[in-house]
């Protein structure tokens, strides 16, 4: 499979990575399945996927128990990144970015990882209550002691809604300037897909422009690029989609032309070829340093994700997906 780099760090990780947070976090609880979930991640890292992006958060903590069964007989296969930051209590989530607490929560996820070092490690929010200059330090600290390969950043705020484009990852670049002077980020991690393509105005080309990695969270726009959605089918009440202002009945089927100009793009490409493969190739025509890190809890899911890296979109392809109207949600 084709190989790319994260950051300064240099290290390779596979085209298409695998978002684990699915498999026991923020989807329907009654389809997470540990047995079944374990077979994927072995699926994927078989097919070359060897980024796996977890965080101590998803569970919490049963996500990274789950990629370190996977680890303990795989780590060599694999590109391991977790995430540092935040605290689930009950119906809420609060940021933690103390020194303290970020080393005692890495002592812990390489614990429940079974690993003696994370390749990558990110910040998933900064803490308002502590300078994030601190926190990045502490993060530092780790790198210098071998516990941690590389740091990255992931991306502040939700989806830009009404507000415009360019200004939706401001917050997230002012963050980059200050940790950049204190250590070197390595990989930002934000929303990028066909219909959310906010990062591509001025988030991406900060990344490009320092040979940083972006990891691009949610490429089939929480499964709806997939074609596989019916809209009004419902979500179980812990799904995150059932409070989604793009997941309503009235949004899902406004958004078809979307599922639809995807569909078209597959078909030129051969009978076989998925309109969610042709979502993750947009993703990977963004730039030579975008790894697509997609969610999935099945082997069949993985296996189409990894065929992404090898369908090369052509510029008439690429068009036409530039031309597709904006996704809505019940805010429009």
């Amino acid at each position: 499979m084709e190989r790319r780099t994260i950051g300064a760090a240099a290290l390779a990780v596979g085209a298409v990575g695998l978002g684990c947070m699915p498999m026991s976090w923020a989807y329907s609880a009654s389809r997470q399945r540990g047995e079944e979930s374990l077979r994927t991640v072995h699926r994927a890292l078989d097919l070359g996927a060897t980024l796996l992006d977890t965080a101590d958060m998803y569970g919490p903590f049963t996500n990274e128990l789950l990629v370190g069964r996977v680890l303990r007989e795989r780590r060599s296969d694999a590109f391991v990144s977790t995430k540092v930051g935040l605290l689930v209590g009950e119906q809420h989530v609060v940021a933690n970015g103390r020194p303290g607490y970020v080393r005692r929560a890495c002592d812990a996820s390489l614990r429940r990882l079974q690993t003696d070092v994370i390749d990558l490690y990110q910040l998933h929010r900064a803490d308002p209550e502590v300078p994030v200059e601190e926190t990045w330090g502490a993060m530092a600290d780790l790198v210098r002691a071998g516990k941690v390969r590389a740091l990255g950043l992931s991306a502040v705020g939700a989806r830009g809604g009404r507000r415009s484009r360019g200004r939706l990852h401001d917050g997230t670049i002012r963050q980059l300037e200050r940790v950049q002077q204190v250590f070197p980020v390595s990989a930002v991690q934000a929303e990028l897909s066909v219909w959310s393509p906010e990062a591509l105005e001025s988030l991406l080309p900060w990344c490009a422009a320092r040979g940083v990695g972006f990891l691009a969270a949610m490429p089939l726009g929480n499964g709806f690029l997939t074609g596989t959605l019916t809209p009004g089918q419902g979500f179980e009440p812990d799904d995150v989609r059932a409070r989604h202002p793009r997941f309503t009945a009235e949004m899902m089927a406004a958004n078809q032309p979307i599922v639809a100009g995807l569909r078209r793009v597959a078909a030129r490409h051969g009978e076989h070829v998925t309109a969610a493969q042709v979502a993750l190739a947009w993703t990977l025509a963004q730039g030579r340093h975008v790894v697509p890190v997609p969610g999935a809890k099945r082997e069949r899911w993985v296996a189409e994700n990894a065929g992404a890296a090898g369908l090369r979109l052509t510029a008439e392809d690429l068009a036409e997906l530039g031309r597709l109207p904006a996704a809505r949600g019940s805010w429009d």
